[in-house]
């Protein structure tokens, strides 16, 4: 008997035993098992796709091969946000000319149920700051990747049940959110707790800390700012609460006297650094969508502002590019969106959800080109005996600009390297485990946490 005949042998047993189930048998292949009896259907309503439902950009006539203006690289000697600045901006640095991997290590306890990793490292004074899937903290030298230091925040007696939130570094303290709704503070050259503040709701997003304010926002759309010294409360924003989240959070971007909040509801909101009162509000949000992915109108990634301009792209699929004192939309694009934009020069690189590469004029919204990040990257995984596999494509992080490659890391355990005016892959490397979150940059070197918890630095 051969292999295949086998395989089907097996199934049509297996199809036969099972057959009497009745919700087995609704999922049988071949019609095994099913009645003759009239198959129940909605009485009323809709019934819509869950897949996701992405528009297709084409590059515009008059900018199609195009050359464009990016500034040359710059040092990083301090990340020390998760956006690298409290605007979450850095265009291009000088980072990992050599693309290989210099050390691995591990900083502690990987993603696991319920904990994710979900932290983008920060780093100052020789030292990186890490935040695992268990609510720990480490200090890492970023020379070596020596272990300095580690602390568990997690309240005590409460083992489980948080997970997410974030690191931000400033004045020789680390500032963590957590899902276990606490804020902390730490020494950042011992780990030591120097505060503790509980808030209302759990804190999925990293903090961003401004002279004397540390800015966070919880899952319930409220935007926080703390005093960095005592941890009390200075101000809450109560933006629109919104139950339908993905396993992304942003974190608020601060630019002179204002906060940039972005919400689950889809909203960024605008407010003053001193009190927290609301400047303006706009929304991400397409009407005329037909998925039922788009109803999340997360705004996963982080809002990036440049030159007077906040970048900002949301689930539901909107690309805005936003006046800072108005809140107006000076152009926007159809694109759905988990990642920050980038920014740089005449262009702002945006990376879709559906894996494509978007280059856009930064002050008109006009496309220069795209790029299908997962063409060739498809593979099945799942099924039984070789029957009903399903395609998988990678998800991907970043970009950012690093001596001349635009880097993105990957869910297949992948950082590759692309070229930033054409888009054509330049060199990959593998980094031993999926990574969800962005590459940071620091005197010259990339930093990766993957999935698993291990830190990758590519020099």
């Amino acid at each position: 008997m051969t292999s295949r005949a086998l395989k089907v042998a097996l199934v049509c047993g297996v199809a036969v035993t099972l057959a009497s189930c009745g919700t087995v048998r609704r999922n049988l292949p071949f019609g095994l098992g099913r009645s003759d009896e009239a198959a129940a259907t909605a009485s009323e309503g809709q019934r819509i796709s869950v897949l996701e439902f992405e528009q297709q950009l084409a590059p515009s006539a008059a900018l199609s091969g195009r050359d464009f203006f990016l500034p040359g690289p710059q040092a990083a000697t301090a990340w020390t946000q998760p956006g690298g600045t409290p605007e979450n901006l850095v265009e291009h640095v000088i980072a990992a000319p050599n693309f290989q991997v210099a050390w691995r290590r591990s900083i502690g306890q990987g993603s696991q149920v319920p904990g994710t990793v979900m932290a983008p490292v920060v780093a100052s004074d020789g030292k990186l700051f890490t935040l695992d899937g268990d609510s720990t903290v480490a200090a890492v030298s970023a020379d070596s990747g020596d272990i300095l230091w580690r602390t568990d925040i997690k309240p005590e007696g409460l083992a489980r049940g948080g997970f997410g939130g974030g690191v931000a570094y400033a004045g020789g303290k680390v500032f963590v959110s957590s899902g276990y709704r606490v804020m902390t503070a730490l020494d950042a050259n011992t780990g030591a707790v120097l505060w503790r503040t509980t808030v209302d709701s759990p804190i999925h997003g990293a903090p961003t800390v401004v002279g004397n304010r540390v800015y966070a926002i919880d899952v319930d759309s409220q935007l926080f700012a703390f005093d960095v010294n005592t941890g009390a409360q200075a101000w809450a924003y109560r933006g629109i609460a919104e139950p339908a989240r993905i396993m992304r959070a942003s974190s608020p971007a601060v630019s002179g006297d204002t906060v940039i909040a972005p919400f689950s509801s889809g909203e960024l909101v605008a407010v003053r650094a001193a009190n927290g009162q609301a400047v303006w509000q706009q929304v991400l949000s397409r009407t005329s969508r037909t998925s039922a992915l788009s109803e999340v109108r997360d705004v996963a990634g982080r809002p990036v502002v440049s030159r007077g301009t906040i970048y900002g792209v949301s689930h539901s699929g909107l690309l805005s590019a936003l006046d800072l004192r108005s809140g107006q939309p000076k152009w926007q694009l159809p694109v759905t969106g988990v990642n920050a934009p980038l920014p740089v020069g005449a262009v702002v690189y945006v990376v879709s959800k559906s894996g494509q590469l978007i280059v856009a004029n930064r002050d008109t919204g006009q496309i220069y080109w795209t790029r299908e990040l997962n063409e060739g990257r498809e593979r099945n995984e799942g099924g039984f005996l070789g029957f009903f596999d399903r395609q998988v494509r990678p998800s991907w992080s970043g970009p950012i600009l690093a001596s001349n490659r635009l880097v993105m890391v990957n869910s297949f355990g992948e950082a590759v390297a692309f070229d930033p005016k054409t888009g054509a892959e330049q060199s990959r490397l593998n980094l031993g485990a999926a990574a969800y979150i962005a590459p940071s940059a620091y005197n010259g070197a990339l930093y990766v946490l993957t999935d698993r918890g291990e830190l990758v630095c590519i020099r």
